[in-house]
C-alpha cells in the first residue's frame, strides 16, 4: 500500500467514524485541524508551523529539502522501520498528529527550541536526538536510529523545519497548544467500568474490542492501545493525565473536545490498566521499579498496582521484540568538569 492509499484509507476509516457518531459527518483528512480547542491568552507565543507545501517553495538547498522530507516520511510511516527500530504498530504520528504540527496535539516544533533541557524522567540534560530517542525506546517499544544516522538525522532536522522563525528557549513565555495541556483534576475519581463504556461507545470501532488497532493489508490504519503491539509501560502517554488530555483534545478522531473531561479521564485510566510491554527500566521487580521511578513518572500510572487480582507490569514480556533496555537508556554521566 503506497502513502496514498495509506492516507485515503484513514481519510475513509475517519469518515465512517464520524459519520457513525454524528449526523453531520465530515471526511477527515491529513493533517486534520482541531476545532473546539482554547484560544491563545496574552503573553502565549503562537506559531503555525510551516507545511511541506512551504517546503517546497522555500529558497533552501535541494539537499536539505530532500533530508527534511525523508524526515517527513519517516515522521508519517515510522512502521517502514518496523522490526528494526520500531517493534509495535506506532508511528510518530499516532501521538503527535497533524504531521506534529497540530496544537494541543503533542506539536514536534517546541522540542526544537526548547532542548537541550534537562529531563526529569531520565535525570540528564537531553538533546533533540535524545528526546527523540526517548520517543522510540518506550513509545514505540523499540530502539532509536543511531546518533547521527542519515534516519536520525532526517528526523530531527524535521522537527527544526517545522520550528522555522521559533526564537529559542523564550524564557517566561508559554507556547500556544504544546504538548497535551492537563486537564483539571476529574470531580469522580476515574472508573474502569465508565471508563469501559466510553470506549465502546466511541473508541472501540477504531481500536478494536482487544485494544489491538486495525491493520490493513499489512499497514496498520489504527493503532494498538494496549497488548504487545501497544507502547509500552515506560511512555509518556501511559500516565493517565497525558493519555486523559491527549483524548479530550484529539479522539474521537474527526471529533476532538467532544468527550467530556470526565469522560476523558475514565477512558484513559481504562486503557492504561491493561497489560503492555514491560517498562525498559525494569530492574527485574515490578514493586521495585515503581518505587525507583515513582516520584519523576509512576505516580501517574498504574504500572505496579494491583487489577482484577492481579500486579499490571509484573512478567518479563517485552513484546515483539528480543531485548529490554535499548542502549540509548544506559545512565550518562557528564564529566566535562
Amino acid at each position: 500500500m503506497n502513502k496514498q492509499s495509506r492516507f485515503l484509507l484513514q481519510g475513509l476509516a475517519a469518515a465512517v467514524v464520524a459519520a457513525t457518531f454524528s449526523a453531520q459527518a465530515q471526511t477527515v483528512k491529513e493533517p486534520r485541524f482541531p476545532v473546539n480547542n482554547p484560544q491563545p491568552v496574552e503573553g502565549q507565543y503562537v506559531h503555525v508551523p510551516p507545511t511541506m507545501q512551504d517546503l517546497e517553495e522555500a529558497d533552501l538547498h535541494p539537499e536539505l529539502k530532500r533530508v527534511i522530507r525523508r524526515g517527513h516520511d519517516l515522521f508519517m510511516n515510522t512502521q517502514q522501520l518496523r522490526g528494526k527500530n520500531v517493534f509495535n504498530s506506532m508511528n510518530c504520528s499516532s501521538c503527535h498528529m497533524g504531521e506534529g504540527r497540530l496544537p494541543f496535539a503533542g506539536p514536534v516544533w517546541p522540542a526544537a527550541v526548547v532542548l537541550p533541557n534537562y529531563r526529569p524522567k531520565n535525570d540528564q540534560v537531553n538533546n533533540l536526538e535524545e528526546r527523540i530517542a526517548g520517543c522510540f525506546s518506550y513509545s514505540m517499544n523499540g530502539k532509536p536510529p543511531a546518533w547521527g544516522s542519515d534516519d536520525m538525522v532526517a528526523l530531527a532536522t524535521y522537527h527544526q523545519w517545522l520550528a522555522k522563525g521559533v526564537p529559542i528557549y523564550q524564557p517566561g513565555k508559554s507556547m500556544y497548544g504544546r504538548g497535551y495541556p492537563k486537564l483539571p483534576d476529574p470531580e469522580l475519581k476515574p472508573d474502569y467500568a465508565r471508563g469501559e463504556q466510553v470506549y465502546r461507545e466511541h473508541c472501540q470501532l477504531c481500536h478494536q474490542a482487544d485494544g489491538g488497532g486495525v491493520v490493513q493489508d499489512g499497514e496498520v490504519v489504527f493503532p494498538a492501545v494496549w497488548g504487545d503491539k501497544s507502547y509500552n509501560w515506560g511512555a509518556g502517554i501511559s500516565r493517565h493525565y497525558t493519555l486523559a488530555s491527549f483524548v479530550k483534545h484529539n479522539m474521537p478522531l474527526g471529533r476532538p473536545n467532544s468527550l467530556t473531561d470526565q469522560q476523558a479521564w475514565d477512558v484513559a485510566y481504562y486503557i492504561n490498566n491493561h497489560e503492555r510491554p514491560q517498562d525498559p527500566r525494569y530492574t527485574g521487580d515490578v514493586k521495585e521499579t515503581r518505587a525507583k521511578y515513582l516520584d519523576t513518572f509512576h505516580v501517574h500510572t498504574s504500572y505496579g498496582l494491583e487489577h482484577d487480582g492481579k500486579l499490571l507490569g509484573e512478567h518479563d514480556n517485552v513484546g515483539e521484540k528480543d531485548f529490554l533496555k535499548p542502549d540509548a537508556l544506559i545512565r550518562r554521566t557528564y564529566t566535562a568538569d
